[in-house]
């Protein structure tokens, strides 16, 4: 739906955040860097310049393509001459923006990351209101295959709303037939994942989980099962979170199963880590704009 100047504004708002957030990160993320280091500066840098984030940053390294995040205590480090995607998002009253960068450590990340960068930078320059969605995949394809490389089929760029990062629409990385269009005065994430040739190109689900989300407010039992959920529900409503964001809620003895409680009870669900299937590394690019009938304006 289009949006009220208030609530461009807010969305403007956060896009401004983001994109002093991501340009001040681009220049910190180094080798050996703890993971953990990276999320809580992000979230760190967006909540003192007076925003909160939307979802908990992503460090996805190599062949992991997105969603995971430290859990507490993580003790993970980026390894030298690797490819890390830093995926971070901002919510200004709950209107959401997201955006993406890559830094790499090696030669090849490098020119994928570019790659990506290249394909972002064509959508953008082609996409207005009452374009065909496989139009722009077919854009974003194009161009990440001239470079010598091969888009992520499944993973999709997205309509972001109020409290909601995946409002309903995708925006998808290849060429598809779709009569669905984007429509003027909708917000919109673009972002191309950039692979080797010789990678599948699709990402599976992997065992892990780090990402959360409120699926429905249930009746548990347990009693510090029941604190965090209402903890969950006020702070976070529909929008991601991490474990970390729940240090100190209930006590830490009470914490594990309480929150296996809300799990195995549906009142929240986890997000699975995505990982490119042939195992080969991926590279990431992202903005989120406002479309308009003639163009698009780049918020983050």
């Amino acid at each position: 739906m289009p949006y009220d100047k208030e609530e461009l504004e807010k969305f403007r708002l956060s896009g401004r955040i983001l994109r002093e957030t991501r340009e001040e990160m681009k220049t910190q993320v180094h080798e050996n860097m703890p993971i953990i280091e990276v999320c809580e500066k992000v979230e760190g840098l967006i909540r003192a310049k007076g925003g909160k984030p939307a979802f908990p940053c992503n460090v996805s390294i190599n062949e992991v393509a997105a969603h995971y995040t430290s859990p507490p205590n993580d003790t993970l480090r980026i390894p030298e001459g690797s490819t890390v995607k830093v995926d971070l998002g901002v919510q200004v009253d709950g209107y959401v923006t997201d955006t993406a960068f890559t830094a790499s450590f090696n030669p090849e990340g490098r020119s994928m990351a570019n790659t990506a960068e290249q394909a972002l930078k064509t959508a953008i320059e082609n996409i207005h209101g009452d374009m065909a969605l496989g139009k722009i995949g077919g854009l974003i394809e194009t161009t990440i295959k001239n470079r010598g490389f091969k888009p992520i089929s499944n993973l999709t760029g997205h309509s972001v709303g109020r409290y909601l990062i995946h409002a309903g629409t995708s925006i998808p990385n290849v060429a598809q037939v779709s009569l669905t269009k984007v429509k003027t005065g909708e917000v919109y994430a673009i972002e191309p994942f950039v692979t080797l040739p010789d990678a599948v190109g699709r990402v599976d689900d992997s065992p892990q989980t780090t990402i959360y989300r409120l699926l429905k407010a249930k009746s548990v039992k347990n009693e510090y099962a029941k604190r965090l959920l209402k903890y969950i529900e006020a702070n976070f409503r529909t929008l991601p979170f991490a474990e970390r964001w729940l240090i100190g809620v209930v006590p830490e003895e009470q914490y594990h199963a309480a929150f296996k409680e809300l799990l195995v009870s549906k009142a929240i669900m986890g997000y699975p880590v995505f990982v490119e299937v042939s195992k080969k590394p991926v590279a990431q690019a992202e903005h989120t704009v406002l479309i308009k009938d003639d163009g698009c304006e780049v918020l983050t």
